[in-house]
């Protein structure tokens, strides 16, 4: 029997947010419930960490999805956050990472955050929309520490274009399970251990 495709997928934020804009946390944590719901829907196992928000919690969750042996990291850029709080968990994980850069919505009501006259109210509601903000940092840490990324952008939902992409990476993480996990028999006569033959 094949082994189950299993991904891991986190959010990110700063500890620092949650006591200062109310609602922020539990709204950014339904954003990575929405993303855990529709990869259930191609039919893979999710392992979800949920937001990681300290650097101590990120070493925790590379060493988590590796104990859980993720074969491939769906990054879910929620708000701002720093690197310190995303490069432990890739680092240590050890498996390709694919990060979304999904907005909640097409736009901010500029009409009715203009009217909310409360600068907190308004940076928590910017920062609700701030996923494309960390993505440059992220790109550039992890170029230079030489871990291999792709990007997909565009709406969490009503997006057809971007979670096509997301299924398509998906479905390229299953045939490289399943080809890892392959037991190949070859006719002829060669020494075991020759692992050219299966290349």
């Amino acid at each position: 029997m094949a082994r189950q495709l299993k991904i891991g997928l986190f959010g990110i934020g700063l500890e620092a947010y949650w006591q200062q804009f109310e609602g922020l946390e539990k709204r950014l944590t339904g954003y990575v419930q929405v993303v855990e719901d529709k990869l259930k829907g191609f039919g893979a196992s999710i392992v979800n960490l949920g937001l990681i928000d300290t650097p101590q919690k990120a070493f925790d969750a590379g060493h988590e999805f590796r104990k859980q042996d993720v074969d491939i990291i769906f990054l879910y850029v929620t708000t701002y956050a720093l690197s310190s709080t995303v490069l432990p968990v890739v680092k240590r994980a050890k498996v390709p990472v694919i990060i979304l850069n999904l907005a909640p919505e097409a736009a901010i009501n500029y009409a009715w955050f203009n009217n909310l006259n409360d600068r907190t109210k308004m940076t928590g509601e910017w920062l609700a929309f701030c996923s494309a903000c960390p993505v440059p940092e992220i790109a550039s840490v992890f170029k230079r520490s030489n871990i291999p990324f792709y990007q997909v952008t565009g709406m969490l939902n009503d997006d057809p274009i971007a979670w096509t992409e997301i299924e398509e990476w998906i479905a390229a993480a299953k045939v490289a399970n399943i080809m890892y996990h392959n037991h190949l028999g070859i006719m002829g006569n060669y020494y075991g251990g020759m692992l050219d033959i299966y290349a």
